[in-house]
């Protein structure tokens, strides 16, 4: 009986929280569905009308929709390439004793602290500014022309920005992991004559693989909804080169005062999260039974 009444007691004290979460996440969710069956537009209010499924047949065969679903693919794809592959030679590099390794692993960690919006203008201004960056300083003194990134390869360098940002997260789930390998299984594999290619190929990467595989999935999931280094570098242009879905619902919910549209938009947008986060979670699930 005791332990019963815990567990009510217990469910009891823990249900405002409950309510209080499923109210935040059911209470916007029904809004933006509601809305989406609507022509519902800021510039006239009062004018809503029940239009059903006409708002998702204007959105999924807008050609800006195709651009912007490749460009978050390029974009979720490159970042994975380059953090993925970047946390795995900077986990190496600092899991080896090194002078003021302290030190180095905090700078190392470092930008992951920045807050996206500051770090997308101190990429955009000190950086990649054609005229007063610090690229193009270098090219000037090299006697290149300075490039301009963000007109010529708009997509490219937000993915540049977002793997600088998300190269340290990588590379602490990936130290992490690294430092539980057992050395013993290293050195016995340097005394069979084993290359450090080797070891690395068929001992540390097998090791590493859930800690990748779960870098991948929390990545992934945050890295569809990337907006505010879009806003404040490229604003998704020039034309729809680096709109990613995210962006374009933006675009028409708040810039062209289209609320069903961009609903509707928002309403596919979870549902392609939710597969993505279904198929890794499986992956994840069959690594982790391997």
């Amino acid at each position: 009986m005791a332990t019963k009444a815990s567990r009510s007691a217990a469910r009891l004290m823990i249900s405002p929280a409950v309510i209080l979460l499923l109210g935040w996440m059911i209470v916007p969710l029904a809004m933006t569905l509601y809305f989406s069956f609507l022509r519902y537009n800021l510039l006239m209010p009062g004018m809503e009308e029940w239009t059903g499924l006409t708002n998702y047949r204007f959105f999924l065969t807008d050609p800006a929709f195709f651009d912007a679903i490749w460009n978050t693919l390029l974009l979720v794809g490159g970042v994975l390439l380059i953090t993925v592959t970047g946390g795995i030679l900077l986990a190496l590099l600092l899991d080896q004793p090194i002078w003021g390794q302290g030190v180095v692993r905090i700078l190392v960690i470092a930008p992951f602290f920045v807050m996206p919006t500051v770090s997308a203008l101190v990429w955009k201004n000190m950086f990649m500014n054609p005229v007063n960056g610090i690229f193009a300083h270098i090219a000037k003194a090299l006697g290149l022309q300075p490039y301009d990134f963000l007109s010529q390869a708009p997509l490219a360098s937000i993915i540049w920005i977002v793997s600088w940002q998300w190269l340290p997260f990588a590379t602490l789930i990936l130290l992490t992991a690294l430092q539980s390998l057992d050395s013993e299984q290293l050195e016995a594999a340097e005394m069979d004559g084993a290359p450090p290619l080797k070891r690395f190929w068929f001992i540390v990467l097998p090791h590493l693989a859930r800690a990748i595989t779960v870098v991948i999935l929390i990545q992934t999931i945050f890295l569809l909804s990337v907006f505010a280094e879009i806003l404040v570098t490229t604003n998704g242009g020039p034309g729809t080169a680096s709109t990613n879905l995210t962006y374009l619902i933006y675009v028409q919910s708040l810039l062209q005062f289209d609320v069903g549209g961009g609903s509707a938009g928002g309403v596919v947008a979870i549902v392609l999260a939710n597969i993505v986060a279904i198929f890794l979670m499986r992956m994840i699930g069959k690594n982790l039974d391997a």
